[in-house]
């Protein structure tokens, strides 16, 4: 049951990283629309290894295959079934891992678990589980904006110390698109860029912040309670590799302002409702209320480096082990099309709950 998300548009993913491909099926979304594997590759092409010095060099096409549930460029309303095939895995990378337990990956908990793990790769906890989730979420981005006009833009706010200061409300998707590093600020990009070049050097990793809007979301989608939209957000976010916190709206840094100055007021411009601010970050009561949702998301530093680190075997004795095998040294540029994955995955479930709620 871990490895489904969503109740109306719902996704399974399934696959290990060296195993012999990985995977989703989606299910809800509604027939009739238009999407093709070409904009589905789109998305995936920008969350693919590879693609540049700042990212791992495992070298993969991650060719989508759409099995099931479109016929002549439409979806069919049944459920759709999309997998690419691994290529270049080099499982003899992760031999030592066979006894021994990498620090702050999954490899000790899983064991736990199950009594047995995948020791070739991450398996189920390697990033890339998330082809899945960008194939599904690049549906879900079609049905949002071809039904809403909802446009969802993520990008790098922070690598390490290094971070920028900028609306989010502003930021583009050619400002995103425009450097390696994702970062909207070109001045900054370069200076993230050399600071994630200098770990990877180093054999070393580092962690950072992204920052994702999504605009024109109409108010009234949510639920109260244990489904509100925040709360939907921070399990998908918080679902992904290397995620350890999230933010909506003014987050940790609300607890710094007074009432008076946090509260959004209204105002009625005869166009229809808003806010003058967005402390709230477009969502109050666990529902949306028509202003973009801004979120933000935490990744630590990968946990796979090269320096030889502390551990223990799988008979408990102490050891050391050096990571081996072709890691990003920071995960920030490739989480940006995720993390817009998943919040478009959460808002297309929340969509056809609120049709299914008043039509």
């Amino acid at each position: 049951m871990g490895s489904t998300f969503g109740r109306a548009f719902r996704i399974t993913t399934w696959g290990e990283s060296h195993g012999g491909g990985v995977g989703v099926v989606l299910d809800g979304c509604p027939p009739g629309l238009e999407i093709s594997a070409e904009e589905i590759q789109i998305e995936l092409d920008r969350r693919k290894p590879g693609q540049s010095k700042i990212t791992t060099q495992r070298k993969e096409d991650d060719r989508i295959e759409i099995h099931s549930g479109l016929f002549e460029g439409k979806t069919l309303g049944t459920p759709i079934s999309m997998m690419v095939w691994n290529s270049d895995a080099r499982s003899k990378d992760y031999e030592e891992m066979r006894t021994k337990y990498r620090p702050s990956h999954a490899d000790y908990t899983y064991q736990q678990k199950y009594g047995i793990r995948n020791w070739t790769g991450g398996g189920r906890a390697s990033a890339r589980e998330t082809i899945g989730r960008v194939a599904a979420g690049a549906v879900a981005r079609k049905l949002l904006a071809q039904d809403y006009g909802i446009d969802i833009i993520a990008y790098v706010r922070q690598v390490h110390t290094l971070g920028i200061n900028i609306d989010p409300i502003s930021v583009t998707r050619e400002q995103v698109e425009a450097n390696i590093a994702r970062v909207p600020d070109a001045e900054m990009a370069e200076k993230i860029i050399d600071r994630i070049d200098a770990a990877r050097k180093d054999g070393d990793s580092l962690g950072g912040v992204v920052e994702a809007v999504a605009h024109n979301t109409p108010p009234g989608w949510g639920e109260p309670i244990f489904d509100k939209l925040e709360a939907d957000l921070a399990k998908a976010m918080l679902s992904l590799p290397a995620c350890k916190g999230f933010e909506s709206g003014s987050g940790f840094a609300g607890i710094s302002m007074t009432g008076t100055a946090h509260n959004d007021p209204f105002y009625n411009d005869g166009s229809g409702v808003h806010t003058r601010t967005n402390y709230s970050g477009g969502i109050q009561g666990g529902i949306s209320n028509g202003e973009p949702i801004i979120i933000r998301t935490a990744f630590k530093p990968t946990a796979t480096i090269l320096a030889e680190q502390e551990t223990v075997d799988v008979d408990g004795k102490a050891t050391t082990l050096k990571g081996r095998g072709r890691h990003d040294p920071c995960v920030l540029p490739r989480a940006v099309p995720i993390v817009e994955a998943m919040m478009a995955l959460v808002l297309a479930d929340h969509c056809l709950r609120q049709r299914g709620q008043r039509g």
